[in-house]
């Protein structure tokens, strides 16, 4: 086997047609990632599940530094209790062959970029299955920028890591016990977190909600619809507080005059103001196509 393997990466993520990182991994835009860290994972989430993708949120985590908004594209690593005869065939495989240093964590976490994020499976192992300390956490930050880490297992150091400021990590417990008896099966393959799973490229949003694997094909869309939905509320609040519409008006499919009232809007209001590359005439033309039906509709129950 080989470890963080481009081809493979390639081979798992054909759905993604755009830039890709020299490991492989798809390479969702700066833009695209930005824009992220201003939406909520409910609103994101919302998109995958109507696409089918089901299982991409795991929320029962404990957090370093949980105001923090974590945003980037997932290194995945999978680990599994030590097993001699394999641990000292990957460990000599990933030294000799593959020219790496260190244990299998410090692999990882040498692999990182700027705006990446850790996540590993470390199949719930708190007790000599802390992941990170205090350095690795250092080196994350150093690498990522603003990244972080997604820890299906344990950390230590967290005094340490607490005061590590630009990058926010989940992770299911803290002990002192370094890590141990653990082997690296996957690195930069499917990860299995809690309820959820990630692939390699994936763009990881985390919040006080939980954490999210959006699939990199996927991104641009669950943004804009969080987006559009996000500028909808903001301006379905402003026409209930001046009593303009009704709470069934605003929670209903909105009548032409509704949208035409909300595009105007749009254009000139200062809280829309980074909304403005959102289109919205599809949504303005199935009103049309709506009203129209329903006028149709009314018109044939009067003849009869």
């Amino acid at each position: 086997m080989k470890f963080n393997c481009r081809e493979e990466i390639i081979q798992l993520t054909p759905l993604w047609k755009g830039e890709r990182l020299p490991d492989g991994r798809p390479k969702v835009s700066d833009d695209i990632l930005e824009r992220m860290r201003k939406i909520t994972v409910e609103a994101a989430w919302g998109t995958l599940w109507q696409k089918g993708y089901k299982y991409q949120y795991e929320g029962d985590f404990k957090v370093v530094n949980p105001d923090m908004v974590l945003v980037g594209r997932a290194v995945t690593a999978v680990m599994v209790p030590s097993r001699p005869d394999l641990n000292d065939t990957l460990l000599e495989y990933g030294h000799k062959v593959e020219g790496r240093r260190g244990f299998f964590n410090q692999w990882v976490i040498d692999s990182l970029v700027e705006n990446d994020v850790v996540v590993v499976d470390m199949f719930d192992k708190i007790w000599g299955g802390t992941y990170i300390g205090g350095n690795l956490g250092t080196g994350i930050a150093s690498r990522t920028k603003r990244g972080g880490a997604v820890i299906w297992g344990g950390v230590r150091d967290l005094d340490q890591l607490i005061n590590i400021k630009n990058i926010k990590t989940y992770y299911r417990g803290t002990d002192p016990t370094p890590i141990w008896d653990v082997t690296m099966v996957n690195f930069n393959g499917p990860c299995r977190i809690g309820q959820a799973i990630c692939m390699p490229g994936d763009v990881v949003l985390g919040t006080h909600a939980g954490v999210l694997f959006i699939p990199p094909h996927l991104a641009e869309e669950c943004v804009i619809n969080a987006e559009k939905a996000h500028i909808r509320d903001v301006w379905g609040f402003i026409m209930l507080e001046e009593g303009r519409y009704s709470t069934a008006q605003i929670d209903a499919r909105w009548s032409v005059e509704m949208w035409e009232n909300f595009i105007e809007w749009v254009k000139t209001a200062p809280e829309a103001e980074e909304y403005r590359h959102l289109t919205w005439d599809e949504e303005l033309e199935r009103a049309k196509e709506e009203e129209a039906k329903a006028k149709e509709n009314d018109a044939q129950v009067r003849l009869l």
